[in-house]
């Protein structure tokens, strides 16, 4: 028994890798083929190699967004195609959740438009919360920066992620938003991991950032005091009135290898392909899951950009033999 006591007390005691720019840098710059073999015997040590995790996420206040962010159609100060709505009704946002569960997703993610919720706004998201927890599935919510006491709230309704994504490095991050700062997105990773939420974060690439961008956004996000249990990677999705609706699109082998640099920085989170999943091929989504992403948003539509069809997924499951879960 003193052992075994010994043993954890020393498990614990052992330093955890802190990763530098210079060490990410190095895994992006190796050849793709040995990246890779590296990422996957990574992800076998800590995960089934053909298992997905599969999330619904839906938008249950869209538009109208007082926050710049120069990617996203839902900031009120761009002229898109996105119309401003309010407040799903309660009763609508659990229909789509049971649809999520019917077609096989385990996992519904509520987004709302906001630089952070009001009081009263948070509780009806509240009972979302709760009506969705009641199904069976995790839930998961992204609401903006949070104020002291509403990620307590959100633990107490049962909420098991909070997405809150770095989007990019701290050094390019005044190129894509200006009305709050980095530290801020950090002060609320912060607040939800204090509460004892299960932290979701990640980043997008393609936004005109550097490869060592790329980097310290892993570096980052690798090196928080607890690595995010998810990590969506995001590339970008140029929307026409949005400030990066000319972005060139990023080099596909650019985007595995930040897939692969995620994985074996942060070995047991969740890697998740996320937006612009729709413009990949089956066979580049395929070399993702080589790369180490076992989670996937799952449904015919992100916040406001499309997904591939539950069908088209479905068939590519079947074709590489992964099981859902």
């Amino acid at each position: 028994m003193q052992a075994c006591s010994q043993a954890a007390v020393a498990a614990s005691a052992t330093p955890v890798h802190r990763w530098t720019v210079e060490e990410v840098m190095a895994l992006y710059e190796m050849p793709l083929m040995d990246l890779i073999w590296r990422a996957q015997e990574v992800h076998r040590q800590h995960f089934d190699p053909n298992a997905i995790q599969r999330s619904t996420l839906l938008s249950v206040k869209t538009g109208g967004c007082s926050e710049d962010c120069g990617y996203c159609s839902q900031s009120a100060r761009y002229q898109t195609d996105t119309e401003r709505e309010r407040l799903m009704p309660i009763d609508e946002v659990v229909a789509a959740a049971k649809l999520a569960k019917e077609k096989g997703a385990s996992r519904f993610c509520m987004g709302a438009a906001w630089r952070g919720p009001k009081d009263n706004d948070l509780d009806k998201v509240l009972e979302m919360v709760r009506e969705v927890k009641a199904l069976g599935m995790q839930t998961c919510v992204t609401l903006g920066m949070l104020k002291d006491g509403q990620a307590e709230k959100l633990k107490d309704a049962g909420l098991d992620y909070y997405n809150h994504n770095l989007d990019t490095d701290k050094e390019f991050y005044g190129q894509v938003i200006k009305t709050h700062t980095h530290n801020d997105r950090l002060d609320t990773l912060e607040q939800v991991r204090d509460a004892g939420i299960n932290v979701c974060s990640g980043g997008i690439i393609g936004m005109g950032e550097s490869r060592k961008n790329r980097a310290g956004l892993i570096v980052q996000l690798a090196n928080l005091p607890k690595p995010p249990e998810s990590v969506p990677i995001n590339n970008l999705v140029p929307i026409p009135g949005t400030p990066m609706a000319e972005n060139n699109r990023l080099d596909p082998f650019e985007f595995v290898r930040t897939i692969a640099a995620a994985r074996i920085t942060m070995p047991s989170s969740w890697v998740r392909l996320s937006a612009g999943r729709q413009e990949m091929t089956d066979e580049l989504q395929t070399l993702c899951f080589l790369a180490g992403a076992n989670s996937m948003f799952y449904g015919d539509r992100l916040l406001t950009t499309g997904n591939p069809d539950v069908e088209r997924d479905d068939q590519l499951f079947a074709r590489l033999g992964l099981k859902a879960i």
